[in-house]
C-alpha cells in the first residue's frame, strides 16, 4: 500500500472555463490532497492574495504552481520570462507550495534560454521551491503540412537531454509527442519530482484526457511510483471544458481521482 506521502492533487486548469476558485471547491468536495495553480488568463489564478483565501476557507492547500510558461501567457505578470519565473517562485512562497512547473524556454528566447539553467540553480538555493521542468511536444507550425512538427523548445522537447535537477513527467504530453513515458520515466530518474497525469491518444495535440481513456501507461506508471518510494504530487491535469453540464465535470474529476489511488494503491 502507498503511503499519504505521494499526494494526489487537482490543477486549476482542469476546471477551466470556471476560475480557479472552482477548483479549490471541487478539490474539497471530491477528497482530492490539494491544488496545483496553473498561472494563466484566468484573473484569480493571478492573484496570490485571493488564492490564499480560497486555500484558507476550502481548507485545500496549494501544493505546486505552475508557472505562466503557456504561449497565451506571455504578458502576464510581465514579459520578461525571468521575471515571470521569479513572481512563480515568490507566489509558491507565500502559498506554502513546495514546487514550481516550468517549460523549457523557446527557442526564440535566447538570452533566457541561456542562462535558464543557472537560473534555476539560484532560485532554488534561494527559495527552497523545487523548480521542475516538463517534457513538451512538437507542434505543426503555421503554413505546415500535416505531418510537419516542429519543437518550440530550446534545445528540444525532452528536457533530460539538458539534465535538471527536478523534473515534471506530463503523460499528455509524452502522448502527443509519441514518446515512450515509462523509458522517459527512467531517464528522469530521481530528479522526476512531480507528475500531470493525464491521457491521451496519440494525436498530435494535447488532448488531456481523464486517465484510462487513452493509451499512455497511466496505471503503470502510478504502480512504479510506488515501487520507486516517489515522494512528489501527481497531479490530475484533465480537460474538461466539453462538459456541458456541472454533473458531467464532477463525474470526470471524481474518476480521475479514483483511478489514481486505485493504482497507487490508497
Amino acid at each position: 500500500m502507498a503511503g499519504p506521502e505521494i499526494a494526489v492533487t487537482l490543477s486549476t486548469a482542469s476546471v477551466w472555463p470556471l476560475r480557479a476558485r472552482s477548483a479549490f471547491e471541487l478539490a474539497a468536495d471530491l477528497g482530492y490532497d490539494g491544488v496545483e495553480v496553473m498561472v494563466w488568463v484566468d484573473p484569480d489564478s493571478q492573484d496570490v492574495g485571493a488564492l490564499r483565501q480560497y486555500s484558507k476557507t476550502t481548507g485545500v492547500p496549494v501544493r505546486s504552481v505552475h508557472s505562466p510558461s503557456l504561449l497565451i501567457t506571455q504578458r502576464v505578470w510581465s514579459p520578461d520570462p525571468v521575471v515571470r519565473l521569479r513572481r512563480s517562485v515568490e507566489a509558491a512562497l507565500e502559498l506554502e507550495a513546495s514546487t514550481v512547473v516550468v517549460h523549457p524556454p523557446f527557442r526564440w528566447q535566447r538570452r533566457y534560454g541561456a542562462a535558464f539553467s543557472d537560473l534555476l540553480a539560484e532560485l532554488e538555493q534561494e527559495s527552497g521551491v523545487a523548480l521542475a521542468v516538463e517534457n513538451m511536444f512538437k507542434v505543426r507550425p503555421p503554413g505546415g503540412g500535416r505531418n510537419v512538427r516542429v519543437s518550440a523548445f530550446r534545445p528540444s522537447i525532452d528536457p533530460t537531454d539538458v539534465g535538471y535537477a527536478h523534473y515534471t513527467l506530463d503523460l499528455s504530453h509524452t502522448a502527443a509527442a509519441g514518446m515512450d513515458a515509462l523509458a522517459l520515466a527512467d531517464r528522469m530518474g530521481d530528479g522526476l519530482s512531480h507528475v500531470h497525469l493525464a491521457d491521451g491518444t496519440g494525436a498530435p495535440r494535447d488532448e488531456h484526457l481523464v486517465p484510462g481513456r487513452g493509451n499512455q501507461p497511466c496505471a503503470e506508471l502510478l504502480e512504479r511510483l510506488v515501487e520507486r518510494n516517489y515522494r512528489g504530487s501527481v497531479v490530475l491535469e484533465v480537460n474538461t471544458r466539453a462538459a456541458k453540464y456541472a454533473a458531467r465535470r464532477v463525474a470526470d474529476l471524481a474518476e480521475a481521482l479514483l483511478f489514481t489511488r486505485l493504482h497507487l494503491g490508497q
